[in-house]
């Protein structure tokens, strides 16, 4: 009799140790699959996606500051009024495309803004005004924009420091998401 109450031990230490090994393999299995996970997160939200916070008011209304930006980086085509991402001297600012490259944009002193020969207008709230010391018609040159932030008469855009180059453009703002209060 102690020979079967023996055997039966052993089985079930056998099992136990079975299924404790089984559980850890689990846990493993888990493990590699959060991380997989993870690493497709991230993948697509730096190569995929940009996210930043606006600040300043130089897109109000349609942006204010605060909000939260999401723009797709892949977006290899701008078209004019397309609100963009770019980066100009280190720092992330927010604008809308007014011309591409070989455009010819004009600025009146009466605060009108020609691409072409056609006056814009479009939902700009306000109008726009050359800089001082800034020459009110230039060609955007080849693989170039020229971006203007949508509250006009207060933001730096490309009046100040010209047309944007194609490889500052970060990616296409598809969303805003409003953050204030929370």
């Amino acid at each position: 009799m102690s020979r079967s109450n023996t055997a039966l031990s052993t089985e079930e230490i056998l099992r136990q140790r079975g299924s404790a090994a089984g559980l850890r393999r689990g846990y493993i299995e888990l493990l590699f699959r959060l991380i997989f996970i993870a690493a497709a997160a991230w993948l697509v939200l730096n190569y995929g996606f940009a996210i930043l916070s606006a600040s300043g008011n130089e897109m109000f209304p349609a942006v204010k500051d605060g909000d939260l930006v999401i723009a797709y980086r892949l977006q290899k085509d701008y078209y004019q009024n397309d609100p963009v991402v770019y980066s100009h001297e280190g720092e992330k600012r927010i604008g809308r495309v007014v011309a591409g490259e070989g455009d010819v944009v004009q600025i009146t002193e009466s605060g009108a803004l020609i691409v072409n020969g056609t006056t814009q207008s479009g939902e700009i709230y306000f109008a726009t005004y050359p800089r001082e010391d800034g020459g009110t018609e230039l060609r955007v040159p080849e693989n170039s924009f020229y971006i203007l932030g949508d509250y006009r008469t207060n933001s730096t855009d490309s009046r100040d420091f010209g047309a944007v180059s194609a490889d500052d453009l970060i990616g296409k703002v598809i969303t805003v998401m409003r953050r204030r209060g929370i």
